[in-house]
């Protein structure tokens, strides 16, 4: 079984044999670039572990404005919220790699939880501390700047896909810039404005869909 998979909150509770059942349950989807996994407002029936690759996870406003809420790779899980309040769901899930993921309907999962209540703790467990980051995104909104928003994304986009090189840790997030703004949640021309400042501070260089990270822990510090 894949390493990544293994350690995904949905497996973290059982052992080897009871992991591979539930591996063998679950149904391996493949999506290209940009591809919809699925929409804001569709609905809900199945939770996704990531195999390979990156997800965004999405909402528009009614005037039409994105904001991202997340960026998430192997490992991840996603769409387990339907499971427990089944109704429409509350973001897009859009692939912003080739991407593989492991698909995981009601049914399938209901023997799962009432058969192993670890698996119930493991899920409620993702599911608050995804909460805990959704207030802390709140709070990070109303107190602090867009160029700590900015710094604390890149630690939080290194702590996921970062890899450690002779000058630095290197970040291959595939956002736009565009898609970075929305993550932090500024326009594009405030966040730029951000990073060319912290560029001139050689704390980054700055690669296409891609970051090197030369000073993380001025970084770090002035995420705080």
């Amino acid at each position: 079984m894949e390493e990544a998979v293994r350690n995904a909150p949905l497996f973290l509770a059982l052992d080897e044999e009871a992991s591979v059942a539930l591996r063998a349950s679950m149904v391996e989807i493949d999506f290209t670039r940009g591809q919809v996994v699925f929409a804001e407002g569709d609905p809900g029936d199945r939770l996704y572990v990531i195999v390979d690759g990156k997800i965004k996870l999405g909402t528009t406003s009614n005037d039409g404005r994105e904001s991202l809420l997340a960026v998430l790779g192997p490992g991840e899980m996603f769409g387990e919220l339907s499971l427990f309040d089944p109704g429409p769901r509350t973001a897009t899930a859009t692939a912003l790699t080739e991407t593989t993921l492991l698909g995981l309907g009601h049914e399938a999962l209901g023997p799962w939880l009432t058969g192993r209540p670890g698996v119930g703790q493991a899920l409620l467990k993702a599911l608050a501390q995804r909460l805990r980051r959704t207030n802390e995104n709140l709070s990070d909104l109303v107190f602090s700047d867009v160029p700590g928003r900015v710094a604390k994304a890149l630690v939080e986009l290194n702590e996921k896909f970062g890899e450690k090189r002779t000058d630095g840790f290197y970040v291959e997030h595939d956002l736009t810039q565009e898609e970075l703004a929305q993550l932090v949640g500024a326009s594009r021309e405030t966040v730029n404005k951000a990073l060319a400042d912290f560029v001139q501070r050689e704390w980054i260089k700055l690669e296409p869909r891609a970051v090197l990270l030369l000073d993380l822990e001025r970084l770090v510090k002035r995420a705080r």
